[in-house]
């Protein structure tokens, strides 16, 4: 674990948000310099990243977020399974105020870290559930989740948390090609590159079939 991870400036949050296409409500990159602070302060004794540089926390926790925030629709339900630290549920909240966002995470620390950070950001309309997948019984809008699980089972477990019949999900992929399903008509094929690594992602969505 790294004692020399520091966060990200309030100034590289916004490039980076910018680079994604998304303008920031006022006060969002605070509320997400305050969200990736504790995340450092926190990761000394609790090991919430992987991330070895400022840039790498930047994109682990933020990109992903921040694409969708420019396309997912106003006003609607997501969910995040898997959660974590926070990504990408939590960045699309604190970009989106305007989404109704619900954080699932089995692990108690992980959950700890979150409710301090949304007391901390005054987001506490941000729903965050200490659950699995299977005991989770509210329907979404949209369905994320980022290596919860391997891309083909998520698309498959993805379906029994969506709403119908216009729910969609979101495959977020590295190296992958996009999964198949039955159940599942792929919608949308994004290639995107996250901006401070230059690392190239994928996302795809998904609707019912």
């Amino acid at each position: 674990m790294s004692t020399e991870l520091t966060p990200p400036t309030r100034t590289k949050i916004a490039e980076i948000a910018a680079s994604l296409g998304v303008t920031l409500p006022e006060g969002a990159e605070e509320k997400l310099g305050v969200w990736l602070g504790q995340m450092v302060t926190w990761n000394k004794q609790v090991d919430l990243t992987a991330a070895r540089s400022t840039d790498e926390l930047a994109d682990l926790m933020l990109a992903d977020g921040l694409m969708l925030a420019a396309r997912v629709p106003k006003g609607v339900t997501v969910v995040d399974i898997g959660t974590g630290a926070g990504a990408p549920g939590l960045a699309l909240a604190l970009a989106r105020p305007d989404l109704r966002v619900t954080l699932v995470e089995p692990l108690a620390k992980r959950v700890a870290f979150l409710r301090t950070v949304l007391a901390a950001v005054g987001r506490e309309d941000v729903n965050l559930l200490r659950m699995k997948i299977h005991e989770l019984r509210t329907r979404f809008d949209v369905a994320v989740a980022r290596a919860t699980f391997p891309p083909a089972e998520w698309l498959v477990r993805s379906v029994d948390v969506l709403s119908v019949p216009d729910g969609c999900a979101w495959v977020l992929l590295a190296k992958e090609p996009p999964p198949e399903d039955p159940d599942a008509v792929l919608v949308e094929d994004i290639a995107y590159t996250w901006p401070a690594t230059g690392v190239a992602r994928r996302a795809v969505r998904y609707a019912r079939a």
